[in-house]
């Protein structure tokens, strides 16, 4: 028996995925590289962008042949193109789907499976139990005894790793649409994550990023719940694990404990993702951030006074509904002032359900949203050029994550990307990288005290570093 999983989106969705192998893993089933090769079929979906959710559509047009075919094919549709409340509307515009599950939430596929197979329904709800969380009453219980098997492709091999610790979010921005597929923040219990990191340390993996669409409200929903900066220093007492990181985070949860965690805490990298999504006050308050950029402007002044050293990464929306030329201007000129290390750029795209959809005209053309795309585009690949440029010579500890084009591929802890040469196997490792060349979005160089290799090709440009629409 063999499965194939199709996954879109966000590293929620990656984290979702890898839980259902997991699972599917347990009931004795094998990975299968070949979509038409496989007894099971399952599409993590995403619905944040239209680009995304027209994607998700046509790989579903595509497999309604083979499930012809082959009617025996399970075919199984999860995540946010689902959500917590869209199966049945699904159901009769889909009807050879067989089982739809919301995100984060392989139960609907396993027992369906197990009452297929004329399984026991406790082996399946093992199954189940083996890769992801019961319903979350309390944040606080540090018992639990579990911990996720990774799949067997993965199993040794993989360096770094993601766990979700809250799902869901509470915020809603008028322009997203996660509340409503996602359902409301639940937070893990403190014990479960726990287990799980010290089970992903035991299978070989050095670095564990904190996952949750607002990581630092982690807890909130919980009365008298932990913050994730309790959560960071339990965390940091796990053996194996080397690095720890943290996303996404909003402007208006990040404290100064926080931070000062961050700075005390050797495992934990000072990398801070903290989108600011428009420069203009008028557009933040349509958005419902809850902040101004004088907000913002302020925020960065902080992680820099207490991460000097560190590094910050933030989203944009541009075209956002009202947004006028002048008003775009601020955001570009925000950008100017602060010179982040990343900025991850979107046109705006109405999502229905959200207030955006209901209440604002999708106004701006889409000739101009990407040419404020590009402008800010531009402008970032001169900012990050001139932030990379200044570690030339300097020497970078790199945790190295595979190989990539005949060289060695890895993150500094302020996640910048590096490529180097050396012999040997580096998967897993710590190295310490003299840095001889730089762009906005790699480094490259040598093992210290090692002389660079006599021809260093330019490493192409990684597919996860490219500022998409």
């Amino acid at each position: 028996m063999k499965y194939h999983i199709w996954t879109e989106g966000c590293q929620m969705n990656v984290a979702d995925s890898q839980r259902v192998a997991s699972a599917l893993e347990k009931l004795g089933y094998a990975a299968e590289a070949d979509i038409e090769q496989a007894d099971v079929v399952v599409l993590n979906t995403c619905v944040v962008r239209q680009s995304a959710e027209d994607k998700a559509y046509g790989r579903l047009t595509s497999l309604a042949p083979l499930k012809r075919q082959r009617p025996e094919l399970v075919i199984n549709l999860m995540g946010c193109l689902v959500g917590v409340r869209g199966a049945e509307k699904l159901r009769e515009k889909l009807p050879y789907i067989d089982v739809f599950s919301p995100p984060s939430e392989p139960g609907p596929l396993v027992r369906f499976l197990a009452e297929r197979d004329g399984r026991d329904l406790h082996e399946a709800e093992t199954a189940r139990r083996f890769a992801f969380q019961d319903e979350v009453t309390s944040v606080l219980n540090p018992h639990v005894d579990t911990g996720l098997v990774l799949p067997a492709a993965e199993r040794g091999r993989l360096v770094a790793a993601h766990v979700p610790v809250v799902y869901g979010c509470s915020h809603a921005c008028t322009f997203c649409i996660i509340p409503f597929r996602r359902g409301v923040e639940r937070s893990r219990p403190v014990g479960e994550i726990v287990a799980e990191v010290r089970a992903l340390a035991a299978q070989g993996v050095k670095e564990v990023t904190l996952l949750g669409q607002i990581v630092d409200r982690y807890g909130v929903d919980v009365p008298d719940g932990p913050t994730l900066a309790a959560l960071l220093r339990v965390v940091h007492e796990v053996e194996g694990i080397e690095r720890i990181r943290f996303l996404t985070s909003h402007p208006n949860y990040m404290t100064d404990e926080l931070l000062e965690t961050v700075a005390a805490l050797p495992k934990v990298c000072e990398h801070i993702e903290a989108p600011v999504q428009a420069g203009d006050d008028e557009v933040l308050a349509r958005m419902k951030r809850g902040y101004t950029s004088a907000d913002y402007v302020k925020l960065v002044e902080r992680i820099r006074r207490i991460l000097p050293h560190g590094s910050i990464a933030t989203d944009i929306i541009v075209g956002f509904p009202g947004e006028t030329a002048e008003q775009f201007e601020r955001t570009h000129a925000l950008l100017a002032e602060l010179k982040l290390d990343v900025a991850h750029l979107a046109r705006y795209s109405t999502r229905p359900g959200t207030v955006a959809e209901r209440r604002l005209a999708d106004d701006v053309p889409e000739e101009e949203k990407m040419r404020r795309f590009r402008a800010l585009d531009e402008q970032q690949a001169e900012v990050v050029g001139a932030i990379n440029a200044r570690t030339l010579g300097q020497t970078v500890e790199v945790l190295v994550e595979a190989a990539h084009k005949g060289k060695w591929k890895g993150r500094t802890r302020t996640n910048k990307l590096v490529f180097f040469n050396a012999p040997g196997d580096w998967v897993g490792r710590l190295a310490r990288v003299t840095v001889t060349q730089t762009s906005p979005w790699s480094l490259q160089g040598h093992l210290e005290g090692q002389p660079p290799a006599p021809q260093a090709e330019a490493a192409a440009l990684p597919d996860d570093l490219l500022q998409i629409a």
